[in-house]
């Protein structure tokens, strides 16, 4: 087994405040107002963070890459048995890091797509998440998704 790193990214405060609103399941918008910003600079805000955060587009995977760079402080853990997900939901939870659509993940496991969607969206229900950012720092805080992991696909 090979031991792979990833450098540190350093994010500005606005960009890691951003950040912090969206992995609490808010929208841009609100977050915007709860940081007295206009939606308009929030959005710029995010665009340059995930440059720097290895310049994914997807905001789930740009959280997934935040974390693992310690670029956004990593949510408090929870013990992972407190959660049952079944195998069609485990095999989403990577493919939801790295930002993927629904298309791009039925063609992975060549799945029908309606079958992907609900898998997410079941997925979304049992981690109780607002959408799937919020969903990457569930997943985060039960430990279903790892530093570890996401250098693997990162590297």
């Amino acid at each position: 087994m090979r031991t792979t790193t990833v450098a540190r990214v350093t994010l500005a405060p606005r960009e890691r405040q951003v950040f912090e609103g969206l992995a609490d399941g808010s929208m841009l918008a609100a977050v915007a107002l709860r940081l007295s910003i206009r939606e308009g600079t929030a959005s710029g805000y995010l665009k340059g963070a995930k440059r720097k955060l290895y310049g994914v587009s997807e905001n789930a995977a740009a959280l997934t890459v935040g974390y693992t760079t310690e670029a956004i402080s990593r949510p408090s853990l929870l013990d992972p048995e407190t959660l049952f997900l079944p195998e069609n939901q485990r095999d989403i939870v990577p493919l939801l890091a790295r930002g993927m659509t629904a298309a791009h993940m039925a063609a992975e496991p060549k799945r029908p797509v309606d079958i992907i969607r609900r898998g997410i969206r079941d997925l979304l229900t049992n981690l109780r998440a607002k959408n799937r950012v919020h969903a990457v720092k569930r997943l985060w805080e039960l430990q279903l998704l790892t530093a570890e992991q996401v250098t693997e696909w990162l590297c």
